[in-house]
């Protein structure tokens, strides 16, 4: 199965809760944190959300 690997790129300083939480179901903390993720719906959602906050790539 593919995986893909999330990268916080920026601060969580500023965004709304429920980004916050998302970004924390992933395992995303500080700025620069990793987390290898399985590519299926579930983990496109929640990267979706806040996408903006993020960056992504195959891993």
């Amino acid at each position: 199965m593919a995986q893909l690997k999330v990268t916080l790129v920026k601060s969580l300083i500023g965004a709304k809760k429920d980004q916050i939480a998302t970004a924390q179901s992933l395992g995303l903390r500080k700025v620069g944190d990793v987390s290898v993720q399985p590519e299926n719906a579930a983990t496109s959602g929640k990267v979706a959300k806040i996408i903006h906050l993020v960056e992504v790539s195959k891993a």
